[in-house]
Parts: C-alpha cells; structure tokens; sequence
C-alpha cells in the first residue's frame, strides 16, 4: 500500500524522538542497558502504527518491547502513541530487517511476532517472505531457547506456506487456529486480545485471521 505523504514529518518524528532508536545496531548486545534493565524482551517485525505492540507495552510493563517499521511515515504515529502513554519498556527503530542478527546478540530475545508481513504471492519471491525457512532459522539464533514466534495472517496462501517452513526449520507448533477471533478462540487464545489496526478492519468484515505460535 502506497503511503500518503505526512506535512513536516521529520520535525514530528523528532518531537517524538524518545522512543525512536537512531542506530538500531549500535545496541546489539546492549538492550537492556539501553532499557536500564534485565526484563524480557519482545520484538514485532512490521509494527505499523503501534496499536498491537503498544498495547503489549502498556499491559506488561515488565517487559521490554521492540518495534520494527520499514515506512517512517506509518511509524509516526506509534511513537506519538508510545509518548502519549510514557511507556518506559518500548523502543522503535525505522528500518527493513534483513537479519536480526545485525541489532541482536544471539539469545537476547524472548520473543517475536510477525502480525500481517507482506505475503510475497509470486513464487519466485518466496525468499522474501518472513516465514521463509531460511528466515526463521535466523530469528532462532537471536532467541533464547525457550522463546516463541507468533505469526497472524489473513492471506490462506501465507498460512500453508508458513505451516510447511516451520516445519521444515524444525520448529514445534505450540497453538494454532484458522479462525482466532470466532467465538471459541477468542477465549483461548490470549493472542486474540491484543490485535493490529489491519487486523480489526478485516475481522469487522468476517475475514478469518489465522493464527500460530511456535
């Protein structure tokens, strides 16, 4: 999706600057200095506007959380998000990750989600995908052994792609569901509370939003 052009949108990212990390990998190895504590730390790749991770933020506060937005006109509005609730435990950076080896120490995350990435439908751009198996190889070298990956979707062919890479990455799927916001997975799955802007749209309209961690 094309994104509209934001007036003054350099001054506004800096009058929000707090939360926004310069040089993302600068603080390999050092995230919890740069949090000022040991807490766990959670990363969403693809943040958007922040409504998903700021609402882990701000119902967790023992928790560090990191947010990834390649487009910095989308991440405006999550750090004026993040400003607005004084949420100590999150930090974003504006980049499109290629290696999460290049802003984490290996095991230095508790945690990652992957909410809606952009489903690369032709063939020859499978690589491209997040759920690509060469990628989550690479995520499992910066997570600490009993960490999480939790992946949302609406697009059906994303999700049987993603099921067949995890798979064959050697990852154990831990919960799943093709429907988490019907009636049964709402109250089962606590993923189904936190949701992104993209999520709400489509599930107002009676899109099934699949779901897997693993």
């Amino acid at each position: 999706m094309r994104q509209r052009n934001i007036k003054n949108l350099e001054e506004r990212l800096a009058a929000n600057s707090a939360f926004l990390i310069e040089d993302p990998r600068a603080c390999k190895g050092r995230w919890a200095e740069v949090f000022g504590n040991d807490n766990p730390i959670m990363l969403e790749i693809g943040c958007g506007k922040g409504k998903f991770i700021i609402s882990h933020a701000s119902d967790n506060p023992d928790v560090n959380y990191i947010a990834v937005e390649g487009q910095s006109s989308v991440v405006l509005r999550a750090l004026e998000k993040a400003e607005e609730g004084k949420l100590s435990n999150l930090r974003i950076f504006i980049d499109f990750v290629h290696d999460l080896g290049d802003y984490l120490e290996e095991g230095e995350l508790s945690g990652l989600y992957l909410n809606f990435s952009d489903p690369w439908p032709k063939a020859r751009h499978a690589k491209r995908r997040l759920t690509y198996r060469k990628n989550l190889e690479n995520y499992r070298k910066v997570m600490k052994p009993d960490a999480a990956i939790e992946f949302k979707t609406d697009n059906e062919g994303l999700f049987e792609f993603s099921l067949e890479e995890i798979a064959a990455a050697g990852y154990n799927i831990l919960e799943m569901t093709r429907d988490l916001h019907s009636p049964e997975s709402e109250d089962l799955y606590e993923s189904a509370k936190y949701t992104t802007e993209y999520e709400d749209k489509f599930s107002a309209t009676g899109k099934n939003i699949n779901y897997v961690k693993f």
